[in-house]
This record gives structure tokens, C-alpha cells and sequence, in this order.
């Protein structure tokens, strides 16, 4: 019986340590300013939990943020993804970039009935997210930032 117990408590503690673990790893590619790939469990706490409120959107985030719902399989998908990239590194401290693969995270997919790939959502902090599909240029992505988003592109010259 104690070798169960204390069996039970060691998983209990693994869990805890894994799930802090990620939690820390999605706070450090974020701070790099990396897109970042999110679960369900991950996007209901970073971006919006549709199972407590599933008739009103309430971001979660504190930064607006961009979701690329993508899969693998996807042509136009694999060639967003450097774009999505060079997007987090540029907008690093401003806005998050999100991944969600639609393959892994089929209910994340048929919640937001997404049909057509890539989607990318804009979410900003107050308001309504938006949507666009297919691939995109960065040139019409940063322009959904500034629209959308709010965020004016930033030049850092080297004086």
C-alpha cells in the first residue's frame, strides 16, 4: 500500500515538474521571439478557453497574437511557416505567433471550423480576431498587424 502511494505521488510530482517544464519552455521561445507551437490544454490557458466560454471570445493573452493553424502535409503551409518565423522575431516583445498543427489538434480545428489551410487568426487584445487564409506574404502580414493588431512596424537603424 505505501509503495502505491508514494508510487502515485512520484507521477503526480513527474506531471507537475513536465507541465512546468512547458509552461517555462512557452515563456522562453516567446521571450526569444519564436512562434510557438500550442496543444489544446496550452491554448485554452494562453489564448482562449472556448470550453468555458464558447459563446464570447476572451483573449487570455496579455499581447495580441497571431494563430497559424497549419499541418504538416501543406505546401502552402511549409512555406508560411519561415515567413511565421521571421514574423515572431520581428514583432519579438510586441506580438506572439502561435502554431496550432490541425493534424494533433483536431478539436481546435473543427471548434474553429477551419476548413482551408494555412488560417491565420490575427487576435488582438480587446476586440474581435480575424482571419485570413492561404499563404500570405510578410508584407500582407504585417500589414494585418498594423490593422488589425494595432502595431506599427518598428526600424531600428544603428546610429
Amino acid at each position: 500500500m505505501k509503495k502505491t502511494v508514494s508510487t502515485i505521488l512520484c507521477l503526480m510530482f513527474l506531471m507537475l515538474g513536465l507541465q512546468a517544464y512547458a509552461e517555462g519552455d512557452i515563456k522562453k521561445q516567446i521571450d526569444e521571439g519564436k512562434a510557438v507551437k500550442v496543444n489544446k490544454e496550452q491554448f485554452m490557458k494562453y489564448i482562449y478557453n472556448f470550453e468555458k466560454s464558447p459563446q464570447e471570445w476572451i483573449y487570455e493573452g496579455k499581447k495580441p497574437c497571431i494563430i497559424d493553424f497549419y499541418a504538416d502535409w501543406c505546401g502552402p503551409c511549409r512555406k508560411l511557416a519561415p515567413i511565421m518565423s521571421s514574423i515572431a522575431s520581428k514583432y519579438k516583445g510586441e506580438v506572439i505567433v502561435y502554431k496550432v498543427d490541425t493534424e494533433a489538434q483536431r478539436d481546435l480545428a473543427a471548434f474553429f471550423g477551419i476548413k482551408s489551410l494555412p488560417t491565420i487568426v490575427f487576435v488582438p487584445v480587446n476586440g474581435t480576431p480575424q482571419a485570413a487564409m492561404g499563404l500570405m506574404p510578410e508584407e500582407d502580414i504585417e500589414k494585418y498587424i498594423e490593422s488589425v493588431l494595432g502595431i506599427n512596424k518598428v526600424v531600428k537603424k544603428d546610429i
